[in-house]
């Protein structure tokens, strides 16, 4: 087997996430070279440049923290994890769209951040609250071999100590913080510029995490500070005051993007056009998929292009507020072909894909009438309902202090829109999964990603859960729990609506379809590597054994061009695969030229390269392909 460096000394194309240039002192390089001297940064200048007062001795405003610059230093660092996919707790593999990513959060995050920077529309994470409690531990290794990797060698022994120390201790603040800033900073990056994400948090860390989060995301960008509801009663035990509140911190990526959060969700005809769409098109047709018909409003005329599948213009539409085309600029993108394009409009339908759906249909005045949520959250659930959901589920309820799907209900709702990813990565009980599940009920198209750290159960402590996994034959992992969860709760899902719709006298137009109660999961193992000999300075591939199909999904996560949830097309078992026109190669040594041909012919070829080999076929092909470390 051949390396990287083999690879690149040959000639070839190399995608390595290790090798990815650093946008941002690219651009102070060209555009402030004064900014950055000897690879340092010069505060002064670049304090200078944005116009803001160099005195060191005037103190800024903001949040600091023992650990700050090691967990910035944790999210720039690379994941040595990788994806091994898991047929056999994955549920609807060959349809659905959600995705569970069983390791720590902080790998799976990079891990998604190839393909779903800027693309994530609603985050809602319940993390760890910092207490006494000595059940949370922080996952994040520190260890001075650790700072050293992180370019952090010059720390002194004091200012080591003081670090370790604020790690390891109960209810540290800073090691809470210092856990949390690098997973909010990749959170950012995968919010689309309409995102916006929900955090639950307790008195604890609340102030922290509102400083924290006015840091990564701009305090411009601070939405509301929402106060949950979490218990009917309030608890006589209580010391001094009786707590029934806790937070849900809301940021936007851009505040000035971001749509009114509504209690009402999507209107109701955003719903009917959603129910035509399912209707007509049976799932044909891309995300984002709605119908214009009827009173709706009539498409009468359209212009299509082959090339980028897209109506230039509209003639001759007609909306129910009155509205002309040049008042309603609509374009939409089809992913399908141009004669099922031509076969729906003649039945006077047009199916319409658009950032913002039909909301550009919606009259200014529509828009206003709709409520927005109040920063008070009552009857949005509380502790006890998700006790009882969980015990409808299973016999037990294995978690404490779980959230009610209808708090998470509630917060996605709001959400102007019913087709985009919804992202926890602290799954915990599966709460947010269920949720979505329940929401597309009204015929959206949400999809979810789910992160959940394989955390041991205590066999002691937790006995009940422990023993279900044993019986069930499951890991005793937290994850185990979380995956059973979403697959009853989705099985409970699509039993309720087969059984509405089997109801005599049931017209075919009110069924409802059942959502996407399916999910892909995902293992997180360690990542093959390069090692070098220290005496010999002789370069080594420390291999894993994963299986084929998931070497090809580990390209598709790190290329980045194609939608990981979807099934990669078999060409050749075990070594070629495609996805539209990007073939995806494994185990290239055992592919002939007429296979490597015939890839190259029809589409972007990219080539596993821990898996590859520089034999004369590869050699003959090598202007052709790119090869994925």
């Amino acid at each position: 087997m051949a390396n990287t460096f083999d690879f690149i000394n040959a000639g070839y194309a190399v995608i390595d996430p290790e090798n990815n240039e650093n946008k941002l002192i690219n651009f102070l390089k060209e555009n402030y070279p004064s900014v950055i001297s000897d690879n340092e940064l010069k505060l002064d200048e670049l304090k200078a440049i944005l116009g803001l007062p160099v005195d060191e001795k005037v103190n800024g405003y903001g949040l600091n923290f023992i650990g700050r610059n090691f967990a910035r230093a944790k999210y720039a660092q690379k994941t040595e994890k990788e994806l091994q996919l898991n047929t056999t707790l994955s549920k609807d593999i060959d349809t659905t769209q959600n995705l569970v990513l069983k390791g720590d959060n902080l790998d799976s995050l990079k891990i998604l951040k190839n393909h779903y920077s800027g693309k994530i529309k609603c985050i809602y994470i319940d993390p760890p609250y910092n207490t006494t409690s000595e059940e949370f531990v922080y996952p994040d290794k520190f260890d001075k071999e650790e700072a050293e990797v992180l370019g952090l060698a010059n720390l002194s022994n004091s200012d080591f100590e003081r670090m370790d120390f604020s790690f390891k201790s109960k209810k540290s603040h800073n090691g809470w913080l210092s856990f949390m800033y690098p997973r909010l900073l990749l959170a950012r990056d995968l919010l689309s510029k309409d995102g916006v994400i929900f955090i639950s948090i307790d008195d604890n860390e609340q102030a922290n995490l509102k400083l924290l989060c006015d840091d990564i995301f701009g305090e411009e960008n601070f939405v509301e500070n929402l106060k949950w509801k979490r218990k009917k009663q309030p608890s006589f035990l209580a010391k001094h005051t009786a707590k029934v509140i806790e937070y849900v911190l809301v940021y936007a990526k851009n505040y000035n993007e971001l749509e009114k959060l509504s209690i009402e969700g999507i209107s109701d005809a955003t719903k009917k056009v959603v129910n035509l769409a399912n209707q007509y098109s049976e799932r044909l047709f891309p995300k984002g998929v709605r119908v214009k018909l009827g009173d709706e409003g009539v498409i009468t005329k359209g212009l299509y292009t082959i090339k980028t599948m897209s109506i230039e213009y509209l003639e001759d539409v007609k909306f129910k507020n009155g509205k002309t085309i040049e008042e309603v600029k609509v374009k939409a993108q089809f992913s399908v072909s141009q004669e099922k394009i031509n076969e729906y409009t003649k039945n006077e339908l047009l199916f319409i894909t658009a950032n913002k759906g039909l909301r550009r249909d919606v009259s200014e005045e529509e828009k206003d009438k709709r409520k927005s949520i109040t920063d008070l959250l009552l009857d949005w659930g509380d502790n006890q309902d998700s006790d009882n959901e969980m015990k409808n589920l299973f016999e037990e309820n294995y978690f404490e202090y779980t959230k009610p799907s209808k708090l998470i209900s509630n917060l996605t709702k709001s959400v102007s829109d019913d087709d985009f990813i919804v992202l926890d990565f602290f799954a915990g009980s599966g709460t947010t999964g269920h949720a979505v599940m329940e929401l597309n009920k009204d015929g959206g198209n949400r999809r979810y990603i789910l992160c959940q750290i394989d955390e041991p159960i205590d066999p002691v402590k937790k006995k009940e859960a422990y023993d279900f996994c044993i019986t069930n034959n499951l890991p005793p992992v937290i994850s185990s729990i979380t995956i059973e969860r979403i697959k009853r709760a989705g099985e409970k899902i699509a039993k309720e609506i087969e059984a509405v719709n089997a109801k005599n006298g049931m017209f075919e137009e009110d069924k409802k379809q059942v959502p996407d109660v399916g999910f892909k999961v995902f293992d997180s193992v360690e990542a093959s590597k390069l090692k070098v000999d220290e005496t010999t300075k002789q370069i080594s591939i420390t291999e894993n054994e994963i299986d084929a199909l998931s070497r090809i999904y580990n390209m598709i996560f790190t290329i980045g061009l194609d939608e990981p949830t979807q099934v990669p097309e078999t060409v050749v078992e075990d070594c070629i695969y495609k996805i539209g026109t990007n073939y995806y190669i494994t185990n290239s040594v055992e592919i002939n030229s007429e296979d490597f041909s015939n890839a190259i012919k029809n589409g972007k070829v990219f080539i596993d390269g821990w898996t590859a080999s520089l034999n004369g076929t590869l050699q003959h092909y090598k202007e052709d392909v790119k090869i994925v470390f």
